[in-house]
């Protein structure tokens, strides 16, 4: 089995299961049948792309099941399929954030969709696209190095060197989020924020600005302008990430 397995999640003997697992094989995707064991999902989750959860009628997930799904897909950047009647998705899927649901698809469950879905997970998932998009603006080109070496394992990065060229780039390109520097010279993070703000297509893109003044002065300045929050440029790598996953968790909630 390679790193891109299909995990279904389930009874293998299942007559569902078993026609499943033979369109993904079929399909020449590795596929792996895991019981509802975390230890049992834990000896092959490495391999594993991407999850089914074929639910049979009031069917749930364990809640350690769920524990365990929510934090490492989210740790790995992996996403899950849900399969099953409306009613029971919508159990199912309660208090699982909604950014790691690839899909969720109905019973009877159309086996050409499904592996469709498969095939569009596993392209986009390649292409990176899968991934949260964040947009750093620095007039500090050594510094916007030091944030895509830091960034680009878990996020797909685009870089700025001024506020013009950030809002040129952001006429067609899309965002879960801006890293601006507070600092910069001639259009500065506070004029670039307000132009952000004017704009229809780019008001509600959150904003995290990046300081390298701690002063007091400096701190409420930035507070004042209502950012979702902002990061002292030295700030360790460790924390600076955790802060950044922090986030993206809160926002899915």
């Amino acid at each position: 089995m390679g790193q891109n397995q299909i995990m279904i999640l389930g009874d293998k003997d299942s007559f569902i299961i078993r026609v499943l697992t033979k369109k993904l094989t079929d399909a020449s995707l590795d596929v792996i049948n895991t019981p509802m064991d975390v230890e049992e999902i834990d000896k092959h989750w490495a391999d594993t792309a991407l999850v089914t959860f074929y639910m049979e009628k009031d069917e749930r997930l364990p809640e350690d099941i769920k524990t365990f799904l929510i934090d490492r897909l989210e740790d790995d950047d992996k996403r899950l399929i849900f399969i099953g009647e409306p009613i029971d998705v919508a159990a199912a899927e309660e208090g699982f954030p909604g950014h790691l649901i690839y899909r969720k698809l109905s019973r009877p469950l159309d086996y050409d969709e499904y592996i469709s879905c498969v095939n569009s997970y596993n392209k986009q998932a390649s292409a990176g696209e899968l991934k949260k998009r964040i947009l750093v603006v620095d007039d500090d080109v050594n510094f916007l190095n030091v944030m895509r070496e830091w960034l680009e394992k878990d996020y797909k990065i685009s870089m700025a060197t001024s506020g013009m060229r950030a809002l040129r780039w952001l006429a067609s390109n899309k965002v879960d989020l801006i890293l601006l520097d507070y600092e910069m010279p001639v259009t500065d993070g506070h004029q670039v924020l307000e132009m952000l703000r004017s704009e229809e297509d780019t008001k509600d893109i959150p904003v995290i600005f990046l300081t390298g003044n701690d002063s007091k002065e400096t701190v409420m300045s930035v507070v004042n302008l209502k950012p979702q929050g902002y990061f002292l440029k030295t700030m360790p790598r460790e924390e600076f990430l955790n802060k950044i996953k922090v986030f993206f968790l809160e926002r899915a909630v």
